[in-house]
């Protein structure tokens, strides 16, 4: 197979790597020069531009949307959920669960299949402690940079919680930043089911691999996006994610990051940031 077709398309590359004038690339590689030898030339074009041959065969995936988690993610924790998770099920019962599962409790599905009347009092239970989040809510550091980032690149933001809708036009109204769409725990079957994420790759008319899922559980957040085939970031501030009580869950993140500042930065290197 002849390489030439290929090495025509370099000889543009090479050009646009040299956009100043006064930085001369050299005489122009001509075929048949061994890729070997074209891969080291091509390392000296920029001097402060590393050059890899995989940088013209390997392209960055495409990304278009990023859908985040509320609480927690776009919020700064502000539910006591060990001891809502205490309140809605007694002591024991909650310690027994949470042995048995160790990347967290999912307490909306755990009620389901109770009584009507013992299903209400957990509902207000919780809507209690959520009450009192709201009254603590203060927006995540980085956030707001964060989705200015994303504004100017025209990519989508969307939402997904668990929490219910008065809560997201809360943080709608306190903090003048709109994510659309933007779906709460009334929109079923909600999180660690993939169904709120298809919906919203539907709603803007994309595919699921070219949306990130940005969340501060694994067990709800990466899940969802796993399940969807989107691609994951567990936002893990204090680095509880890293005790070995997680080691065995099968569902591991694309990328995991200690604030929403580390976000911006894995994007730009990762992803082709196209609207």
């Amino acid at each position: 197979m002849s390489l030439k077709p290929n090495l025509d398309t370099l000889t543009t590359t090479i050009s646009s790597l040299c956009p100043h004038p006064q930085i001369n690339p050299g005489p122009i590689i001509k075929y048949p020069m061994p890729l070997s030898s074209l891969s080291k030339s091509l390392l000296f074009l920029h001097p402060k531009r590393p050059f890899h041959m995989a940088n013209l065969t390997t392209p960055r995936a495409r990304l278009r949307g990023v859908v985040f988690d509320m609480d927690g993610t776009l919020t700064v924790p502000a539910i006591d959920f060990a001891a809502m998770y205490k309140a809605v099920l007694g002591d024991d019962e909650f310690r027994r669960i949470k042995a048995e599962n160790p990347s967290g409790i999912d307490i909306l599905h755990h009620i389901e299949n109770w009584s009507p009347d013992k299903q209400l009092k957990a509902y207000e239970t919780i809507a209690d402690y959520e009450r009192q989040g709201l009254d603590r809510l203060q927006i995540m550091p980085g956030a707001a940079e964060l989705c200015g980032f994303l504004d100017s690149k025209k990519i989508r933001r969307g939402l997904i919680t668990r929490n219910v809708k008065a809560s997201v036009d809360l943080f709608h109204q306190r903090f003048g930043m709109t994510f659309q769409p933007a779906l709460s725990r009334e929109f079923r079957p909600y999180k660690p089911d993939p169904a709120p994420l298809l919906h919203i790759c539907s709603a803007w008319e994309v595919l699921p691999n070219e949306v990130m899922m940005v969340g501060d559980s694994l067990k709800d957040d990466v899940v969802c996006g796993k399940r969807a085939g989107a691609f994951t970031c567990l936002l893990d501030e204090t680095g509880r994610y890293d005790s070995p009580d997680y080691a065995a869950v099968n569902l591991k993140p694309d990328f995991k990051v200690s604030s929403l500042a580390e976000v911006h930065t894995l994007l730009e290197e990762h992803f082709d940031l196209a609207p």
